[in-house]
């Protein structure tokens, strides 16, 4: 092997992934990763964010990737070091979030021989990846741009798709792992610029089509929304479009919106943010049953909405083939950019239409809406769905608003208000609790300038607390609204509360975590809310002491079961008065 071959080949890589437009990436400490980290931090344009635990540096480069559009480059050493990425790996992958995952391995011929730190990493992640590649360990460099920045260079494309989504490189190093040094030369090291093409561009360069429909599905499906005058538009995660073509269309076909609020889509006068206490009662799913449901993004996170809209014929605008409909609803697939053909329909439609069944949709909205809302400010002692509610409401303009999985995301969705100007986000790919503060400290950084709020559980918190370490000298801003019930709160909605033998030990799973000391440990403020009133101001208070936050709210799990079901008694009441 010639001189440096690893840093020529690792600094090859990394000038390349430059050329393309990263900025960032993530590395856990490991030393058969020596040569990648070392010229990721050569390298003046990109910042390397360190973090011990590989499961916590994978979400984070995943909350880089949801912040910027740009995928991170997450760097590990070998053995289970890759392993720990698994779960951030299979997140971006069913979110379709670009991510370059670098997992460093021994040589061929150190492998299945009992060395150190040594497993099987090919195809590691399995059918979870966009593309897999493994080069042969560096050589004397004729490799340089027929395979190594070929390599770099595919592994961003595949990795921003469409659909977007994980590479996965698996990069064998011989020894010496660090820099080598002659006599004549003691502080050479191979260029950046190593058989880069000249002007700084990239070693390949995509031109991405735009995937526009023809005219003929475009007037096809303008000719059906003009003749349903009973339809719905319903957006979920992923949509991938703005609020003007959803407002457009369903303005011109004069239909509600139904849009979860991880869309960023619950905006405007014609959005209901009841649907999911409206699908629980039986008058109104038979009235307000549409004819027509128009979709774009992912399912709502209501099963019972779901379940109710999925007797409808849907036509579901999925660019990706993404596949995403559990209930198998979808009549017709359209594989087109959304904001194009949305935009097309709305010019298509005839803007005098009868506002019957919008003025219908509206008044069961005003009068869901009115009663919960009268019932949540009744309540003075914290509860989860007006926190919930009040965190959307509250939070600065253009503010990020992460929210957790579990019952975080299903309160949002049941409680929070119709509210434009802030980006929601979750974790909603395989909709676990993993990794979620990591994701959350990486978005912050991704959004310097904007400010990060999450809305998580005590369990979720704990789950990824390692998130934590060292958040306090990052330079990073983030405020945690903790609900904090002591255990799984969701488990109280499920069928498996009806075992009290093991309830609480297997499912309610309480940890007694004295959540003070717990900040403590990690530097990171904290201040508890004893009335639902004096959250809003102690999140504002939180947000201009600037570094990281939590806002805790402690709630009871039965408490808050009773009162969730008191909510949906009190909307159903409304309706027979």
């Amino acid at each position: 092997m010639s001189p440096d071959a690893n840093s020529a080949f690792a600094r090859c890589l990394v000038d390349e992934w430059s050329r393309a437009g990263l900025t960032d990436a993530v590395a856990s400490p490991g030393s058969r990763s020596t040569p990648l980290a070392l010229a990721l931090a050569d390298h003046p344009g990109f910042r390397v964010h360190v973090h011990l635990d590989e499961r916590s540096a994978g979400f984070f480069g995943l909350g880089l990737a949801k912040a910027s559009g740009r995928p991170a480059v997450v760097v590990c050493t070998s053995g289970t070091a890759a392993a720990n990425f698994h779960p951030a790996v299979l997140e971006a992958f069913h979110s379709r979030q670009p991510m370059i995952v670098c997992t460093a391995d021994r040589p061929p011929e150190l492998r299945d021989v009992g060395a150190d730190q040594s497993v099987d990493q090919s195809h590691l992640y399995g059918r979870a990846v966009r593309w897999y590649f493994e080069p042969d360990p560096p050589g004397d460099g004729h490799e340089m741009n027929s395979t190594w920045r070929w390599m770099a260079a595919r592994a961003v494309v595949e990795a921003q798709g469409p659909p977007g989504g994980p590479v996965h490189l698996n990069l064998p190093f011989r020894d010496p792992l660090v820099p080598t040094r002659t006599p004549e030369k003691p502080d050479e090291v191979p260029s950046f610029g190593l058989g880069s093409r000249e002007g700084g561009v990239p070693w390949v360069g995509v031109k991405r089509p735009r995937r526009i429909a023809d005219a003929a599905s475009v007037e096809a499906l303008s000719t059906r929304v003009a003749s349903t005058a009973r339809g719905v538009v319903v957006a979920g995660w992923g949509a991938e479009v703005g609020s003007d073509p959803i407002c457009r269309t369903a303005g011109a076909a004069r239909w509600p919106i139904l849009a979860d609020p991880i869309s960023s889509l619950r905006v405007g006068e014609m959005a209901v943010s009841t649907y999911d206490v409206l699908s629980r009662i039986d008058q109104v799913r038979e009235e307000l049953m549409p004819d027509l449901v128009l979709r774009v993004g992912a399912p709502l996170t209501s099963k019972h909405a779901m379940s109710w809209l999925g007797k409808a014929p849907m036509v579901m605008i999925d660019p990706d083939r993404s596949w995403s409909d559990p209930q198998r609803a979808a009549a017709q697939v359209l594989e087109v950019e959304p904001a194009s053909l949305l935009e097309a329909v709305a010019d298509r439609v005839d803007r005098e239409r009868d506002d019957s069944w919008l003025s219908r949709w509206m008044q069961a909205e005003s009068t869901a809406r009115s009663a919960i809302d009268t019932l949540l400010d009744s309540w003075s002692e914290p509860f989860e769905g007006r926190i919930a509610r009040d965190v959307m409401s509250g939070i600065p303009d253009a503010s990020a608003l992460v929210v957790a999985s579990s019952m975080p995301v299903r309160d949002l969705e049941t409680f929070a208000r119709p509210r434009a100007g802030i980006t929601v986000m979750a974790n909603r790919g395989v909709n676990g609790i993993d990794g979620f503060v990591s994701t959350v400290l990486g978005i912050a950084t991704g959004r310097a300038r904007t400010h990060t709020v999450a809305l998580v559980g005590d369990l979720c918190l704990l789950h990824d607390v390692n998130g934590l370490l060292a958040s306090s000298t990052r330079g990073i801003d983030a405020v945690f609204v903790l609900l904090d019930n002591n255990g799984g709160g969701i488990f109280s909605f499920l069928p498996q509360a009806a075992l009290p033998a093991h309830f609480e030990h297997l499912f309610g799973t309480p940890q007694g975590v004295d959540f003070h000391r717990l900040a403590a440990l990690y530097g990171v403020g904290i201040k508890d809310v004893p009335h639902s009133e004096d959250l809003v101001p102690a999140i504002d208070e939180a947000i201009a002491a600037g570094g990281v936050q939590i806002v805790r709210a402690i709630t009871e799990r039965h408490e808050n079961l009773e009162r969730h079901r008191d909510v949906i008694r009190a909307a159903k009441e409304a309706f027979v008065r």
